[in-house]
């Protein structure tokens, strides 16, 4: 069957990102669950035997904390998190470092902030730096660097940094391990008929629809995040495979024992969710332009900007903007929306000032207004990336 398939295809990933969660690592208490942590290291190194190259993004540094501090519920401040992730951190990796290396395995401490990707060259060396450390056989352990992240700069959830990594590495596969079994029809918390989806070809707004609010206590992340982060993966040519972290075989799909699925059911079985990629895809430095940049302001377009933009691939003219939102710079990257929806993201070839007097403006009267010297196009094809 057509699931199956799929996720037997998975089999032939060669670099492949694993998420694991703070609510996967971690019991209720805050406290890390060492052997989880043992057993998902012992199917990480069995795949890196198999000749993969594999990097593992990992929450709970705050976690880990909180244990060693005997804190029970996760604080609300931000500077709290920070200091408890500053004392878990060290934990974390001495504990993965010790279970990497009973296998054989060498280990690489990664952290990264949004300004580490927003930034194309800091983008690029975070990206030759993830390279040469697979190059040299270790495995790389990334988090973010929640001890100096704040609200404008932090991923906010390791999922986003995940997914990110995996465009960032050009990576075969995402999994993104976690406290439930997948994507379901409804909250299987709250009904009981509430059904697994195995496979999502496209993320329509009725799969978004399913997504619900935050996760654990302990955790920063949702279904609501899960599928931002599938969203950024595939539209990159990524597969993204969302399992149940806590069972002892939720690698196994990758190492050949089992394909992820019950083949011998109709699917509804299935041990997760696997979203597959577009077969249209961004790119790595479009991906980077859509996904990991700050924008810097927005620009609001009319319905046939939209339709020329959209549908025929064309660039962003100064006669179809009609409002211009936030302080911006030529070279800054900036939104650009259709009635108040962001669907592209560019890198713009004129400040907010010259904008607002062009705007609505055929491109031959550019320079009759600004002098010569200045580009046609707000924001040039080539420096344009669809979101949708």
């Amino acid at each position: 069957m057509r699931i199956a398939q799929e996720w037997r295809k998975l089999r032939d990933a060669r670099r492949v990102v694993v998420k694991v969660g703070t609510s996967t690592l971690t019991h209720r208490t805050g406290n890390l669950n060492l052997s989880r942590m043992e057993h998902l290291v012992r199917q990480l190194v069995d795949m890196k035997n198999q000749g993969r190259e594999i990097l593992l993004v990992t929450s709970a540094a705050v976690g880990a904390g909180m244990g060693r501090m005997n804190i029970q519920e996760k604080p609300k401040s931000i500077a709290d998190r920070q200091a408890l992730a500053a004392i878990g951190q060290g934990i974390l990796m001495h504990i993965y470092e010790k279970f990497f290396g009973e296998f054989g395995a060498v280990v690489a401490q990664v952290l990264l902030t949004k300004d580490d990707v927003a930034d194309r060259q800091r983008y690029l060396n975070a990206r030759t730096t993830l390279r040469r450390i697979m190059a040299f056989g270790a495995v790389p352990i990334i988090n973010e660097n929640d001890t100096v992240a704040f609200d404008q700069i932090q991923f906010g959830d390791n999922d986003t940094l995940a997914a990110m990594v995996a465009g960032l590495t050009d990576a075969d596969l995402l999994v993104l391990l976690s406290d439930i079994e997948g994507l379901y029809t409804s909250d299987p918390n709250k009904d009981e008929k509430a059904a697994l989806i195995p496979l999502v070809e496209e993320i329509s707004p009725e799969i978004e629809a399913l997504a619900g609010g935050a996760g654990s206590s302990l955790g920063s992340g949702g279904m609501k995040t899960k599928i931002a982060a599938a969203r950024i993966a595939v539209s990159q040519g990524i597969p993204m495979a969302l399992v149940n972290g806590g069972r002892r075989d939720c690698l196994d799909f990758l190492l050949g024992e089992k394909s992820g699925v019950d083949e011998t059911s109709d699917g509804s079985g299935a041990g997760g969710t696997l979203f597959l990629s577009k077969t249209q895809t961004l790119g790595s430095r479009k991906g980077w332009l859509a996904f990991s940049t700050r924008p810097a302001g927005a620009v609001l377009i009319d319905e046939g900007a939209y339709q020329a933009v959209l549908d025929k691939g064309k660039s962003l003219l100064p006669s179809g903007v009609r409002q211009v939102e936030g302080n911006f710079q030529r070279g800054e990257v900036i939104d650009i929306r259709y009635q108040a929806e962001t669907f592209a993201r560019g890198i713009v070839n004129f400040n907010s000032g010259d904008i607002g007097q062009i705007m609505g403006r055929h491109s031959k009267e550019i320079e009759g207004i600004l002098g010569p010297g200045h580009e046609q196009e707000i924001v040039h094809r080539d420096n344009l990336s669809l979101w949708k």
